[in-house]
């Protein structure tokens, strides 16, 4: 019997990014109903589950060269005593299409990926980390609108119990498993405090929305600029970017820069959605399924901003990053400016399985409004700058002055606006106060 299914596409760079989609189908070749009984209460059904998949959906209709049904006839062979014994066998066979993109997650990876790319969290809103000098686990900061920040928990505190469980030794890994838990349930910390007794705060577990996108207002010289660092294409991606734009339209900046480096990628919805805010018209990517099928998407001239924009770019850009980056340059929206990205051009969709594992699946191959191919290749900047190992390892010690005019890439973005954006000359056109619940 046929389960609905529901699948998102998605672009993501391995281990990084992902979505949750659609609960698989299982298809048997033939009507054969002992192969059913057998498969059925089997680690076979998910491996039959996860072949099915691929063999209707994959990129590549050669798979690779491979006889992708003797592969499966190689799977159900096997006698699997464990569910641990399926999985390894079920990750060598993907093994024979070459391709890292098309992985499968066991519950644990899966669910780690749903919460990642779903951009929410089940918990009570903290940011953690293990103090360099005390080792103590210690609160970077409570997320915005969380049980935390109501709480008062404040950036500094010192978590040194969970649930009456000391933390010496624990690793912030270990730690955040303990704290995150269903909505609803609770969970007691045990606080430090400088210029306090320690004391136990209970928290009720609430979902949570992370936040991908951060930004504020640079006053640089009589310029003021809006900065936004994007972190990944979640599914409150666009949400948040709206916001973004919107407010920093409302404290009159002349100018964004956009903050892409670092950026794994994400949804691909979410990457149009934003390429719709900032392009008014024009082409945003193309997608090629196996068959030859084409997708265009394309802006809708409901941009939220025709200010001058820069944006900036790293080897670590990839994706939808790219597929937004490469919407900007080929539409000469924006200046590219930084190192060449990833050079990731391929869109997958995962699939959740019946035992709560996950399959991706590469579907297809995107190109840039240009017809660029980026893969293995990259998007290449506008402007080239690359960051010395020193710069680097500068701004990873001092985060905070990520964005600054400390930043080199930073500061040739400024003054690539101060030559075009804010020259005397320059006329920009007014703001469109367009919302993106419009984009379709």
């Amino acid at each position: 019997m046929n389960r609905p299914t529901r699948r998102f596409p998605l672009l993501q760079v391995a281990l990084c990014s992902g979505v949750v989609a659609a609960t698989a189908t299982l298809t048997l070749f033939g009507s054969d109903r002992a192969v059913k009984a057998a498969l059925q209460d089997s680690p076979k059904t998910v491996v039959d589950e996860a072949w099915q998949i691929v063999n209707r959906e994959y990129v590549d209709g050669t798979f690779n060269r491979t006889d992708w049904r003797a592969v499966r006839q190689g799977l159900l062979a096997k006698s699997y005593t464990s569910r641990t014994q399926a999985y390894d066998a079920l990750r060598d066979a993907l093994k024979k299409l070459d391709d890292p993109y098309t992985r499968f997650m066991d519950p644990k990876q899966y669910e780690a990926l749903s919460s990642q790319t779903s951009g929410e969290l089940s918990g009570v809103g903290i940011r953690l980390e293990l103090d360099e000098k005390t080792k103590v686990l210690t609160v970077v900061e409570p997320l915005e609108n969380s049980p935390a920040i109501r709480a008062g928990v404040k950036a500094g505190d010192r978590i040194t119990a969970i649930n009456g469980k000391l933390t010496k030794g624990m690793s912030v890994e270990d730690a955040s498993n303990q704290i995150r838990g269903e909505v609803g349930s609770k969970v007691s910390l045990r606080i430090g405090r400088d210029g306090t007794s320690e004391f136990d705060l209970p928290l009720t577990r609430a979902r949570i929305e992370l936040q991908t996108v951060r930004y504020s207002l640079r006053q640089e010289g009589k310029n003021r600029v809006g900065y936004i660092r994007l972190n990944e294409f979640s599914s409150h991606a666009s949400e948040q970017m709206q916001r973004a734009i919107q407010d920093l339209a409302a404290q009159k900046v002349n100018a964004y820069v956009l903050d892409l480096r670092g950026n794994p990628g994400g949804l691909l919805q979410s990457s149009i959605e934003i390429s719709r805010m900032l392009i008014d018209k024009g082409a945003i990517v193309r997608t090629v399924d196996r068959k030859g099928g084409k997708e265009e998407f394309v802006a809708n001239n409901n941009a939220l901003t025709k200010l001058p924009l820069a944006v900036l770019v790293d080897g670590n850009s990839a994706s939808s990053s790219e597929i937004l980056t490469g919407a900007l340059k080929d539409n000469k929206r924006a200046t590219v400016i930084g190192s060449q990205t990833f050079g990731k051009a391929l869109v997958q969709s995962v699939h959740s399985l019946s035992d709560g594992s996950g399959l991706a699946v590469t579907i297809a191959h995107y190109y840039t409004p240009a017809g660029t191919d980026i893969s293995h290749k990259g998007i290449t900047p506008d402007i080239k700058i690359d960051l010395t190992d020193a710069q680097r390892k500068f701004l990873a010690t001092n985060p905070k002055l990520i964005g600054t005019q400390q930043d080199p890439q930073y500061a040739r973005a400024l003054a690539v606006l101060e030559q075009t954006a804010f020259a005397p000359s320059n006329q920009v056109k007014p703001l469109q106060q367009s919302l993106v619940n419009s984009v379709k």
